[in-house]
């Protein structure tokens, strides 16, 4: 049994069928989460760990770090692990703006078989879910570098390789670790799960009644240009995917993010506006404008004219907040679309 890969109450269960309380579950998860105490040899010294639960949990397996790179522009770190497999997954460290805050981008698969045009991990050759303690283990061994660094995490988006949704139970089971007071003590507001659009589980998600943000990628506001940009569009039409996240809106009596990758002479022009108000209508959303990063050259990020001009048709036809949202580390392939393990 290894504790970072199931929900604190199943690990709560486990250790009662071996004889122990809650509290000594809740020892042992606060253990593995503190300064990235691994080692079940000093369990039972440090921590008053039964020695039954100790050899039962036994050894765990880490993510091997293969390599850390820091921007010298703005900050952002990307950390490649490698897998016992041998396949690379990626983690990005991102400065907020409150001093010495952190927010980490965690991948929850190698590779997406979501085929976004934009997207390099989409164009990555071997794909898999990764299990939930591989996602903890982002977690925990960035944690530790932020810590050294002498910051702090206070934040955690799902929105690094892959499609979160299509490893939900690995991913919710990661998130409600991360949120854990005896885990990784965030804030479930400060854990944001991201989609393309996949209803069902949008739909799921709703009505599980999780705490974490819902951030939905749109790409477009018309089915023939989403389809053109994000495949997964065939499956769910534009007007399906913003109906579940204006059920998920209303139900949690919160806003979901739309994110709106921008491209030049794609889809920001007066017309996407006009149907992106029209689509939205009074749906507690808040669009961020994020401008694309495509590594292949195929796509490009509007010129600041043609960006300014977007914004202020998006305030002439949505009736609801507009942000842009910075995608850092683009020097070093760590911005939004760049993520493919190649260091």
């Amino acid at each position: 049994m290894d504790p970072r890969d199931v929900r604190p109450d199943a690990l709560e269960a486990w250790a009662a069928k071996r004889g122990c309380d809650a509290g000594v579950a809740r020892r042992l998860l606060s253990t593995v989460f503190k300064d990235d105490v691994l080692d079940p040899a000093r369990w039972t010294a440090e921590s008053r760990i039964p020695k039954r639960l100790v050899r039962d949990v036994g050894a765990l397996p880490r993510l091997t770090l293969d390599a850390s790179v820091a921007s010298p522009v703005d900050g952002f770190q990307k950390l490649r692990f490698k897998t016992a497999d041998g396949l690379a997954l990626e983690t990005v460290l991102i400065p907020l703006h409150k001093e010495g805050a952190v927010s980490l981008c965690l991948s929850s698969q190698i590779g997406c078989a979501m085929g976004c045009a934009f997207c390099a991990t989409a164009r990555m050759p071997k794909r898999r879910n990764l299990k939930t303690w591989e996602i903890v283990d982002q977690f925990l061994q960035a944690r530790a570098i932020v810590r050294d660094q002498g910051r702090r995490v206070t934040g955690a988006v799902f929105m690094g390789m892959g499609e979160p949704f299509l490893n939900y139970d690995n991913v919710l089971t990661a998130a409600e670790l991360l949120r854990c007071s005896s885990a990784g003590s965030v804030a479930a507001k400060a854990i944001t799960i991201s989609t393309v659009g996949l209803v069902p589980e949008i739909d799921r998600f709703t009505r599980e009644g999780h705490r974490h943000r819902l951030a939905v990628s749109l790409g477009a506001a018309t089915d023939a240009k989403r389809a053109e940009l994000v495949p997964v569009a065939s499956r769910w039409p534009v007007a399906e995917v913003v109906a579940a996240a204006r059920r998920h809106a209303l139900a949690r009596r919160t806003r979901v993010t739309l994110a709106y990758v921008c491209i030049s002479g794609v889809n920001v022009g007066e017309e996407d506006a006009r149907a992106l108000g029209a689509l939205i209508g009074d749906t507690p959303v808040r669009v961020d404008l994020i401008e694309v990063t495509d590594p292949t050259g195929r796509f490009q990020p509007p010129t600041a004219e043609e960006l300014q001009a977007f914004r202020d048709a998006l305030t002439r036809h949505v009736g609801q907040p507009i942000v842009r949202r910075y995608s850092g580390g683009k020097d070093i392939q760590a911005a939004c679309g760049t993520l493919a393990g190649a260091g």
